[in-house]
């Protein structure tokens, strides 16, 4: 840790005072829930607007990343890896001043293994630790206090700010050091496309059996096999409503990481790569910019099945019932 005489000792985990960069959907609704807390949060977002919409939730809102090098811990949530590299140690950014650190950075963004590793090294060559802790869960998980995390990095630092991880959601999971976090994420979301083209599967066959989706959904998600994952696609389903939460061109891009990361550990993944193929005819029909939930046309038009939506009232799991 930089500094430590700048910031909370480590033994008063309630006085850590917490900067977020990233007032996107996640970032706005997670950066909430540490403020409606009671926690310490002062959040940089580079449309400013966007942090401002924070304050009624509590929120400070800075007026450039450089006002965030004081805090305990500084949360990254950010689109992707040019970003994080940005914010981090870009011109302005959270690293550029090896005079003011902060104490650690967490990064909940969904970024590949070699930008968390340079970034790691970055925050290392600074003094200042770094969490990998990617999630699992959109806005509406987040609100609804399901949000889960994978966390990998120095666990002394994980342990110091598990309180505030707890706050996001159902808490995280410590996986180890280094960059474990990215693996179980991809691995995480190699499962989602498997589960959906699945789920795809024997929903087209139950309907083409006769059986509304509706009725065959509600009886597989009162069984074992029902899951949180499967009620909350259930609307989807039901409604054939393809608002994107997660687009096939980034399950595709999931999928490769997964099988890159299966090739160098020599691991075969054979029903991986049968939902793969699916995830890409959806792709190449040129269908990106809707929910992978798309999945369930591709199979209706190759089972020869037209799907109508259908207008019956189906609990997402999350709201408590009623449409979603």
């Amino acid at each position: 840790m930089s500094a430590p005489d700048q910031h909370t000792p480590a033994g008063d985990a309630a006085r850590l005072s917490v900067g977020w960069i990233g007032a996107g959907r996640m970032g706005a609704a997670m950066a909430g829930r540490l403020a409606a807390a009671g926690e310490d949060v002062t959040v940089w977002n580079r449309t400013r607007a966007k942090a401002e919409a924070l304050e009624p939730a509590g929120v400070r809102v800075a007026d450039a990343i450089a006002d965030l090098r004081d805090r305990d811990v500084v949360f990254t949530m950010v689109s992707g890896p040019a970003d994080l590299t940005e914010v981090l140690t870009g011109a302005g950014g959270l690293l550029a001043d090896p005079e003011h650190l902060p104490g650690a950075v967490v990064d909940c963004s969904t970024v590949d293994a070699e930008t968390s590793a340079a970034m790691r090294e970055a925050c290392a060559a600074c003094g200042v630790d770094f969490l990998a802790s990617p999630v699992s869960g959109n806005a509406k998980v987040v609100a609804a206090g399901q949000l889960t995390l994978v966390v990998s990095g120095p666990e002394a630092t994980y342990r110091r700010v598990a309180h505030l991880l707890d706050h996001l959601g159902q808490g995280a999971t410590y996986v180890g050091d280094g960059d474990l976090a990215r693996l179980a994420k991809i691995c995480h979301n190699v499962m989602l496309g498997v589960v959906t083209q699945c789920l795809a599967e024997i929903t087209v066959l139950a309907e083409k059996g006769g059986m509304s989706r509706a009725a065959f959904l509600d009886f597989l998600n009162r069984s074992v096999m029902g899951s949180t994952f499967t009620r909350y696609k259930t609307p989807a389903f039901v409604h054939l409503d393809y608002t994107p939460t997660f687009t096939p061109l980034l399950l595709r891009k999931d999928f490769d990481l997964g099988f890159a990361a299966a090739h160098d550990l020599d691991v075969p993944m054979p029903v991986a790569a049968a939902a793969a193929a699916a995830v890409q005819a959806t792709v190449s029909s040129g269908r990106v910019t809707e929910d992978f939930a798309i999945l369930l046309d591709a199979q209706a038009h190759s089972s020869g099945v037209t799907l109508e939506p259908e207008d019956t009232e189906v609990d997402d799991g999350l709201s408590g019932g009623g449409r979603s």
